[in-house]
């Protein structure tokens, strides 16, 4: 209940004081251990009842709150309320004014709901606040459900009509009408819809010479819907390329687009790309879920010592901060948190992405356009000119871009920004690579902070077990020193598609500069010379973290070694 809303939830319960505040640290800490919302959480532990929760809820918000609800809705509310607004925003008709309309609200938190609706009813909209459960049976009775099955869809598609054997030679009218049939439409929202419920990063539309695959990419693994026919390859990748706006007719040279959803109340961005194979198109879709921006630093599971430290280092007036680790290990969304921190009327902020991810409200972003020749280096140029406080720059790729950041730095800028490194040392090494000089690093780099992601062990199957030996050794722990230790894994349910693992923790490597270690850049030491002084001042590192983790029953040895070293 109310996912995507948990910060919400806790501020109210807080605010109006219906929960004993050991009482939700507790619900508080035990969402983030499981990614469950807090509310459902709430309830589960008996904290709260129903009622009151939405009862808190709904005074909160300034809304009316209802326990009965009809069998039936008003039919001047289902004229003016059709299907496709009612199940993209979870809301019924409740009662209808000559100009005002209320609505029951699976999700009366939706900040956006009340505008958007307002602007498509063009009518004064109002959230009623009700049982979620029993609003969706309304919906869904009036309706109709908000999903077909895969198989039902399948069966609804002329599978042997949907590609021909002479795709290539289709029009570009030809192809917009297969990306039409509403077989394939309902296929495709199916297919997305999913793929956000079940918190998945990525969607692979991959075809091949006998088979169509589709396969969501959750918490790092990749998993294999029941694959469609072969011959809907076509007609799915071009729908998919109609709703990001893309050419249709070009299949030759690669495209990236963007598709904008709201499912159950959540405004959802879908960043699109296209690459030409030997057996047409193959498709990515990432999932760019805005809930994520609205995550602040005490959120992220950082370790108390490393969030103090990157607190008092993001609030720094000038310097670079950096964060490190390869592609799809957090960056972005930590990125996001400091400068939701950051974010206030009092500070201007300027971004330079490529794509721009997140939307965030209060600061300017502007996304890279290489072929308009807008670079990260074109774009910092002109951000100096710009009088911001704050920049962030995506990544730092070139010479260029490197010695623009360390000017602005230089210049009285706070500067954040990552780059591609092992570890939080390696990112003076690669500076260096770039054509840094050390002095100038040694003035301006403030912090580095690296980071992985690696599976939780799913609490809905945890067990514990005896460690392997070999693994042990690995990991650099001698056998007899593992004997008082419990170690555990999943074994695979339903919850967790029989994998084991649910959710991704972070592991975190926090490296701030004392005066010492800016000696050792300037004389040019290695990166084992700088790793060797952090760790002697207190530095722990990604492997110790990930140790941390497998000790307290979070995650696997095995996780920890394919993303540590």
């Amino acid at each position: 209940m109310f996912e995507g809303h948990d910060q919400a939830v806790f501020d109210l319960l807080a605010e109006r004081r219906v929960l004993d505040g050991n009482h939700l640290r507790i619900a508080w800490e035990e969402h983030h251990l499981t990614g469950r919302p807090l509310a459902d959480l709430v309830l589960d532990l008996g904290l709260l009842d129903q009622p009151t929760l939405l009862r808190a809820v709904a005074e909160h918000l300034g809304c009316e709150y209802v326990t009965e609800l009809p069998a039936r809705l008003p039919a001047e509310g289902l004229a003016l309320v059709e299907g496709r607004l009612a199940r993209t925003y979870g809301v019924a008709p409740w009662r209808v004014e000559r100009t005002a309309l209320a609505l029951l609200a699976v999700d009366p938190l939706d900040s956006h709901a009340v505008s958007d609706l307002t602007f498509a009813l063009e009518r004064e909209v109002s959230l009623v606040v009700a049982d979620p459960a029993k609003v969706q049976v309304l919906i869904n009775a009036h309706y109709g459900g908000e999903e077909t099955s895969l198989d039902e869809l399948l069966a609804q598609i002329d599978a042997t009509g949907s590609g021909p054997a002479g795709a290539a030679d289709l029009t570009e009218t030809d192809i917009e009408a297969m990306a039409g049939q509403t077989p394939i439409i309902k296929l495709v929202n199916l297919v997305l819809t999913r793929a956000i419920r079940d918190q998945a990063s990525d969607v692979h539309f991959e075809p091949f010479e006998q088979e169509f695959r589709i396969r969501y990419r959750i918490d790092g693994a990749l998993y294999e819907m029941a694959p469609p026919p072969r011959a809907l390859a076509l007609p799915v990748t071009s729908r998919l390329k109609v709703l990001a706006h893309l050419n249709i007719a070009e299949r030759r040279l690669p495209q990236d687009g963007r598709i904008r959803l709201t499912v159950a109340g959540r405004a959802v961005d879908l960043r699109v790309s296209t690459l030409p194979t030997q057996f047409g198109e193959s498709v990515v879709v990432r999932v760019l879920d805005q809930a994520a921006v609205q995550l602040d630093l005490g959120q992220l599971s950082l370790p108390g010592e490393i969030q103090a430290g990157v607190q008092e280092a993001i609030h720094r007036p000038t310097g670079i901060i950096v964060v490190t680790g390869p592609t799809g290990s957090g960056k972005t969304t930590t990125l996001c948190s400091c400068l939701r921190e950051l974010n206030d009327t009092a500070v201007k902020i300027l971004t330079v992405e490529d794509p721009v991810e997140y939307e965030i409200d209060g600061i300017m972003q502007v996304a890279v356009n290489g072929a308009a020749g807008l670079t990260f280096a074109s774009a910092l140029r002109a951000f100096l000119r710009q009088d911001p406080d704050i920049i962030l720059v995506g990544e730092i790729r070139d010479l260029e871009t490197a010695r623009i950041a360390i000017q602005a730095a230089l210049t009285g800028h706070l500067v954040l920004s990552t780059l591609h490194t092992n570890d939080a040392p390696g990112a003076v090494a690669r500076l260096v690579d770039l054509g840094i000089e050390p002095f100038l690093i040694a003035s301006t780099l403030e912090a580095v902070l690296a980071q992985r992601l690696v599976r939780r062990i799913c609490p809905a199957c945890r067990v514990d077990c005896p460690p392997d030996e070999p693994l042990l050794r690995q990991l650099g722990i001698a056998p007899a020193d593992a004997v008082d230790r419990t170690f555990s894994r999943g074994q695979g349910c339903a919850a967790c598609h029989r994998s084991g693992y649910r959710g991704r923790m972070g592991l975190f490597e926090f490296m701030r500069f004392s005066d010492r270690q800016r000696e050792l850049i300037l004389q040019r030491a290695p990166a084992p010379v700088l790793r060797q002084q952090a760790l002697n001042e207190g530095m722990t590192t990604l492997r110790a973290a990930g140790m941390r983790g497998i000790f307290d029953g979070l995650t696997t040895i095995e996780e920890v070694l394919k993303c540590t070293y």
